[in-house]
């Protein structure tokens, strides 16, 4: 399998190339500018970099609730359309902009987006065709708006403060994630989906076609380990969408099997082509993909990889750098997982933060397993919940191929839910996050609410601070006393299990612990978690 340099490895085509660098920039703090003809650009900024980081070139950490970018951007030769996109489509890709953004050009409002953490798209297809007519760049403006004290929306460890306190960390305004430019068919692969299924020997394929679709095209699909062709088929679309099983030859015996199967110690990748094919059998469009056979979950108290138990050894990862925050360069992110790995840990706890997919796409490359975990408003709304629960589904839907995730977690310390105890709409909604995210994937186990007070999970995760050593062996060093711990002793002056909900076979793990709480701020990869089986 290559080793990937796109901004989705998940949905690799070969006409893209990245906009980060320098745009125009602007504070506007009252929020009076309403239009791209209002903003008076003063400064300029490194994109994707924030304005609060030093790789920025601002780095101001002052409350900025509205920011405005912008950008001349050159359309080239080979990227070529027309105002009705007879030669394909001009797509503009924002990894994350925090937290609601506008997108114009020329003037024309292309997109809007809410949610920090999740991608979007602009096509800009007219805008280009007439800035190519008349020889000139299409300008692009976008407009942030992220109020630094709304405790409703998702926001993670980013401080409501002036200045980070305790375990909170710097704000992140704008853009945080790439910008890249992309060129697509007029009739393209808009999803795609690959499923690795060990049990099934198969792999699950999901796809959506974008643009134009004509009756009798079709679906061409190669998987491949390394040179190995594994599979080679070809589906006729009835429909712009497809869903389809594509068996594997099984081997039979597991020494065979093994060879194939993905873990953190044999993270084997399978490469996947997939092309849409017109009537007569031409390519339209090609895209480059991958996906593993895997699978994960609990059974008889313990966490579940390919069919056998695994004792997880895992960091908790809050994904902050000092000098970019929230952002990280390709390189950083791969060390990132290096060191992880060569620490002796084989998976990652990735805390408060949806992290780029480049760093999914290195955890799947080289063996290190994730529990995503969505980033947490503090404040119970009506409007907090409708807000959690899109990015939520966004979140999953963005990253639900990727093998090294072997866990999703909705809710951490009961935040954004502060009275789960005594509040039954606050339990109401923590269930349903929980079967939410079971419907959207029932493959990965999910974990309600992580570290306490669980009403739905399917791993009992307890966060206990306790300094002294003694402390954690006496609470968890045999099933009888952790079981009592389970059962009333508190160890975060919380409940780890609320009324209604009994701890029968699940798996029980620390998944924080280690130190005191206010140094984790100070740390990007912080203390190990372990996994204790009842």
């Amino acid at each position: 399998m290559h080793l990937s340099t796109h901004p989705e490895p998940l949905l690799e085509r070969a006409k893209w190339r990245s906009l980060d660098g320098e745009w125009r920039f602007a504070f506007d703090d009252e929020g009076a500018w309403q239009h791209p003809e209002d903003v008076q650009f003063d400064r300029v900024i490194q994109v994707p970099y924030a304005p609060e980081s030093q790789r920025s070139g601002i780095h101001d950490t002052g409350f900025h609730p509205v920011v405005w970018y912008g950008l001349d951007l050159h359309v080239g030769a080979d990227e070529h359309v027309t105002s009705r996109g007879e030669h394909g489509r001009l797509i503009v890709h924002f990894g994350a902009v925090d937290w609601r953004a506008s997108v114009w050009a020329d003037g024309a409002l292309v997109a809007t987006h809410e949610g920090g953490h999740t991608p979007f798209t602009a096509d800009i297809t007219r805008q280009a065709s007439r800035a190519l007519d008349e020889q000139r760049p299409v300008q692009l403006i976008v407009r942030a708006e992220d109020d630094p004290q709304d405790l409703s929306k998702p926001r993670g460890k980013q401080d409501w403060l002036l200045e980070p306190h305790s375990i909170w960390y710097p704000r992140t305004t704008g853009i945080w994630q790439t910008v890249w430019l992309e060129h697509v068919p007029v009739s393209y692969l808009r999803r795609l989906k690959l499923a690795g299924d060990m049990e099934g020997w198969k792999v699950a394929l999901e796809a959506d076609i974008g643009g134009r679709w004509d009756p009798g095209m079709e679906l061409r699909v190669i998987l491949k380990k390394g040179e190995q062709v594994l599979a080679r088929d070809r589906y006729e679309l009835q429909r712009p969408d497809i869903s389809r099983i594509v068996p594997l030859p099984d081997p039979g015996i597991d020494d065979f099997r093994n060879e194939l199967l993905w873990s953190p110690n044999h993270p084997v990748l399978i490469s996947a082509t997939v092309q849409l094919l017109s009537e007569s059998g031409a390519i339209i469009d090609e895209v480059r993909s991958y996906t593993a056979l895997r699978t994960v979950g609990v059974r008889g108290g313990r966490f579940m990889l390919n069919g056998r138990p695994w004792y997880l050894k895992m960091v908790l990862d809050q994904g902050y750098w000092p000098e970019s925050l929230m952002t990280a360069t390709d390189a950083e992110l791969r060390r990132d997982v290096e060191l992880t790995r060569a620490l002796g840990f084989d998976g990652a706890r990735k805390h408060q933060k949806i992290e780029s997919p480049r760093y999914l796409y290195w955890c799947d490359v080289l063996g290190l397993m994730v529990w995503e975990e969505m980033p947490s408003p503090y404040r119970f709304t009506p409007e907090a919940v409708r807000r959690l629960s899109r990015e939520w589904e966004e979140v999953i839907e963005r990253d639900i191929s990727h093998p090294c995730i072997v866990a999703w977690v909705p809710l951490n310390e009961s935040w954004g839910v502060p009275n789960l105890p005594t509040n039954p709409a606050h339990r109401d909604y923590v269930q349903g996050l929980y079967y939410l995210t079971r419907t959207l994937d029932p493959s990965r186990p999910v974990i309600g609410n992580d570290g306490w007070e669980h009403v739905a999970t399917d791993i009992v995760t307890v966060h206990d601070y306790a300094a002294d050593p003694k402390v954690l062996e006496n609470r968890y060093g045999t099933l009888a006393q952790t079981a009592t711990t389970l059962e009333g002793q508190d160890p975060a002056d919380r409940a780890v299990l609320l009324p209604g909900f009994k701890a029968a076979e699940h798996p029980v793990m620390l998944s924080e612990f280690g130190g005191s709480r206010t140094s984790r701020r100070v740390f990007r990869t912080t203390w190990p978690g372990v996994q204790h089986s009842r």
